[in-house]
């Protein structure tokens, strides 16, 4: 391994702020106490738990007892879906943690464009007479595309305002994991129009095991954790009180730095496409093309021909660490659901990297990155005696059958 890393896989785990850290640290030592204790420390302690709850509160726009903090957005993800017993509509470049909590409903998976992004015409062709809830991404962590929630909302209320007209009783939510989109976008759950909506605070800078459902008032959450009856007796267990109040202090900076990070970061994203398209003019960048449906710092980018797995362990020779797809994906060696569900030939597909930039990222990183990446790329490809002509006659033809 080279003397210099570089790591570009912040959509799998990000590092925690010092100020989150320095935030959270008095709750590890002598700040301990049990929050659901009776004598004065312990109610201090709860106070701060609960300061942290309404400080989330504001910046999703809603009531902070309408807030219920877990062991992270999976465990987040699984009480959403507990709430309802019917029929669930969910996209298929959902994360894995959605989709394995609608196989356990009666369910509609629907379809979505090449670039990742749900029709909202076709998710309210999907909702049924018996469809209790519908969950969409609020934006998708392997290729980036920012998914049309509100519309999908409006969908969602048209069906709801023909059930009370029509006299039926069934209700319908929508759901909207958020997790990878919290640091840039806006999370306002009354813009978006959502009733239920996922946070991680591993996503933020913050602490990993630690998350958020906002359920609105309409919706009765079921418990999955019996207990002692904390989080008003949907997730009982004693609060990770340094973990709740790291993931406030987390989006309280996210909130604060949103509009010149994501600056920030689109300006190295297209910093790294141009190195690497410039290199390696055949490579293939997937995701939406209206810059407004692409999250900021996240590449997915397409070797046709070239196995990533062995693209990731030539990388890491050279201190540049990488992503193939969600670290779910990435950890078994497999491609990637999201990129069969856009249709990407396997070629493709078993050739692409997730290229995700972070808060530390410099302009040195991304240069250094791209140098090694196209290294890795080419000494592939002369390794299996693949050239520039051939293989820009390959995604071509690629192409044109996926299109």
């Amino acid at each position: 391994m080279t003397g210099r890393e570089v790591y570009l896989d912040y959509a799998a785990a990000t590092p925690v702020d010092p100020e989150v850290a320095a935030a959270m640290a008095p709750y590890l030592a002598e700040r301990f106490w049990n929050p659901s204790a009776p004598y004065s420390r312990a109610r201090e302690v709860r106070d701060d738990v609960e300061r942290a709850r309404g400080s989330i509160a504001r910046a999703l726009g809603a009531r902070p007892d309408c807030l219920t903090f877990t062991a992270g957005a999976t465990e987040a993800n699984n009480l959403a879906f507990a709430a309802v017993e019917g029929h669930v509509v969910v996209d298929a470049i959902e994360h894995e943690s959605v989709l394995a909590c609608a196989a356990t409903h009666a369910r509609r998976t629907v379809r979505v464009g090449t670039d990742g992004l749900v029709d909202p015409a076709v998710v309210a062709r999907a909702i049924r007479p018996e469809t209790e809830l519908v969950s969409v991404e609020l934006a998708n962590g392997e290729i980036g595309c920012v998914q049309p929630v509100r519309e999908i909302a409006r969908a969602v209320a048209a069906e709801r305002a023909r059930r009370l007209e029509a006299g039926e009783r069934t209700p319908i939510y929508l759901h909207s994991d958020a997790s990878q989109a919290a640091g840039a976008l806006s999370v306002n759950v009354s813009s978006l129009g959502v009733d239920m909506l996922t946070l991680s605070a591993a996503k933020l800078y913050g602490p990993k095991q630690v998350g958020v459902l906002w359920a609105s008032e309409d919706v009765r959450l079921r418990p999955l954790v019996y207990g002692g009856g904390q989080e008003g007796g949907v997730r009982s267990g004693t609060e990770n009180v340094a973990g709740i109040v790291g993931m406030a202090r987390a989006l309280e900076l996210a909130i604060e730095r949103r509009a010149s990070e994501s600056a920030h970061l689109t300006a190295l994203r297209e910093r790294l496409r141009s190195r690497i398209l410039g290199l390696v003019p055949w490579a293939h960048v997937s995701g939406p093309s209206n810059p407004k449906r692409r999250l900021p710092g996240l590449l997915s980018v397409s070797f046709a021909g070239i196995e990533a797995r062995r693209l990731v362990i030539a990388l890491e020779r050279e201190g540049v660490f990488v992503g193939t797809g969600s670290a779910c994906a990435a950890s078994r060696m497999r491609v990637s659901h999201v990129l069969e569900a856009i249709g990407m030939p396997r070629e493709l597909a078993e050739g692409s990297l997730r290229l995700t930039l972070g808060r530390p990222t410099t302009e040195e990183d991304v240069d250094h990155a791209a140098e090694a990446i196209c290294r890795a790329v080419r000494a592939e490809a002369t390794r299996l005696r693949l050239d520039d002509a051939s293989q820009a006659a390959r995604v071509a033809a690629l192409m044109g059958s996926w299109r």
